[in-house]
């Protein structure tokens, strides 16, 4: 694993008051900080960097009296709702799996909500947390929480994806800002099982980009002997205005044959305007245990054709670092996962924002040297 002079965590789960979260005061039961992580990330016209961090505010003892319960958003308030546990496996401490419908049906074990959180220049120290600008659930379609931001700045104006969780559809969904900080909610964008969108920090042949990630059970097989590997991957999608999104007919970013390492990918940053083309990083997955092994990759995309891979790097640019979560280990529940969430231009090195872990905010310098 390469190792860079700049990488640490600057941001876990006890930095964050809970007291003053969107869930305080509406039950009456002890939560906790799950994790922090998988934070958008964009620079302010201060030159400030902003965070938008994930925060998973679980239930203390989520098994009891025979139940395992969830939190849920109802109509302004937030709910518990209590399933009996011989109908639940809880082999995964992120979600609980429920047996007897007939199909794969889940509820987690923690509801999300997003924090910005400033930054230095550097992306090092912590300015200040803005509590009063958190992102929190407000529809039915996200009565299970609003996760992983992922912030682009295009033509001035900030956009920023986020997953939306509930029963009725797994949806993405767009807000807006003009200073970064004052987020609007401006609509459901792609539906259902649609995950780490991420939209080019630029317009190509006047539209705007996005990388996309559908889910699904079936997947087809490609012929015997192909160079790709059937399962999810990185599709694309152009819009005249980044809400009316429609698929791109030529394929993006695929898992290879060669190796399992990338098994299963999804996005990771936005991708970012190079002199060499678009800069993406994203993650591939190996398959392990329940979780997998979660690593950084990146390619290079073409600067007016984006399906078209220029260049890119088999081996990882950024790995789990055990040594980073040492001082936090006893609270940690998943291992092997770095899930690259933001890039932010810093003159000759890239700031990176990753979750760590599922529980931390952790920010590497990566020298430009490193995409030559």
């Amino acid at each position: 694993m390469t190792r860079f002079a700049v990488d640490r965590l600057v941001f876990v789960p006890d930095d964050v008051d809970l007291s003053r979260s969107p869930l305080a005061g509406h039950l009456d039961v002890e939560t906790y900080v799950l994790g922090a992580f998988n934070p958008g990330l964009t620079r302010l016209p201060s030159g400030n960097l902003l965070m938008v961090v994930r925060i998973a505010e679980a239930l203390r003892e989520p098994v009891r009296d025979g139940h395992v319960h969830a939190i849920r958003w109802d109509d302004g308030n937030f709910v518990l709702d209590a399933w009996p546990l011989e109908f639940a496996d809880t082999a995964d401490p992120r979600k609980f799996l429920l047996r007897g419908g007939g199909w794969k049906i889940m509820a987690l074990t923690s509801l999300s909500w997003l924090l910005p959180v400033e930054l230095s220049p550097d992306g090092l120290e912590v300015v200040a947390v803005h509590y009063d600008r958190a992102i929190a659930p407000a529809a039915s379609f996200q009565c299970y929480g609003v996760e992983d931001a992922r912030i682009s700045r295009v033509e001035g104006r900030y956009l920023m994806t986020t997953c939306s969780v509930s029963p009725e559809r797994h949806s993405t969904t767009l807000y807006s800002s003009e200073d970064g900080l004052d987020w609007r909610f401006e609509d459901i964008v792609l539906d259902h099982q649609n995950k780490d969108m991420l939209i080019f920090e630029g317009l190509v042949g006047g539209q705007y980009w996005a990388q996309t990630r559908p889910l699904g059970d079936l997947y087809f097989a490609y012929p015997p002997g192909s160079e790709w590997r059937p399962g999810p991957s990185i599709n694309l999608a152009t819009s005249p205005d980044a809400r009316h999104w429609k698929p791109h007919r030529e394929p993006g970013i695929r898992p290879h044959s060669a190796t399992v390492a990338t098994a299963r990918m999804g996005g990771g940053s936005p991708p970012i305007l190079t002199d060499k083309g678009w800069l993406t990083l994203w993650h591939g997955v190996e398959p392990k245990e329940i979780v997998g092994i979660y690593r950084t990759y990146w390619s290079l995309l073409d600067r007016d054709d984006p399906a078209r891979v220029i260049r890119t790097q088999d081996a990882p640019l950024l790995e789990a670092n055990p040594e980073l979560t040492r001082p936090i280990e006893q609270q940690m529940y998943v291992h092997d996962v770095v899930f690259t969430t933001g890039i932010a231009d810093h003159g000759d090195h890239y700031i990176v924002a990753s979750g760590e872990a599922d529980l931390a905010c952790r920010i590497t310098h990566i020298p430009k040297t490193m995409f030559d």
